[in-house]
């Protein structure tokens, strides 16, 4: 199960960085090429959409499954322990998901506007020919 985690957080990490690089100001060559990449990898990154989902399933369902331990006399502090990481080990794998997400509504948008302004340079470069 480590390696669905480990995969999602390279595909977040992956996501974080193409957006840092869309957005840093100053790096127009670069910014034509990793436009045209960002568009071709939109629709396989949107894989991780469904993905999440079921990682997210994965949760619920080990949270409805564990051994409850509402107080530490119910259980040995073995188990106890165990519990508690088990608890702090969903909650990481949640903010991870939530991440992956947000960072790919965020390339998703970020990559349309860059799109978009570029359409609308080139239109101003066109009306500045004809006049």
């Amino acid at each position: 199960m480590a390696l669905e985690w480990v995969v999602l957080g390279y595909a977040a990490a992956a996501e974080a960085v193409m957006v840092l690089l869309l957005t840093i100001p100053g790096l127009h060559a670069l910014r034509r090429g990793l436009t045209a990449v960002t568009l071709n990898l939109l629709k396989p990154f949107l894989s991780i959409v469904p993905f999440c989902l079921f990682l997210l399933m994965d949760i619920y369902w080990k949270y409805e499954t564990r051994p409850a331990c509402e107080s530490p006399g119910s259980c040995t502090p073995t188990e106890y322990l165990r519990h508690q990481k088990s608890i702090m080990k969903s909650q990481r794998n949640a903010l991870l998901i939530a991440a992956a997400l947000v960072f790919y509504w965020l390339l998703y948008s970020v990559t349309h506007l860059v799109v978009r302004v570029e359409q609308m340079n080139q239109r101003v470069e066109k009306l500045k020919r004809e006049d």
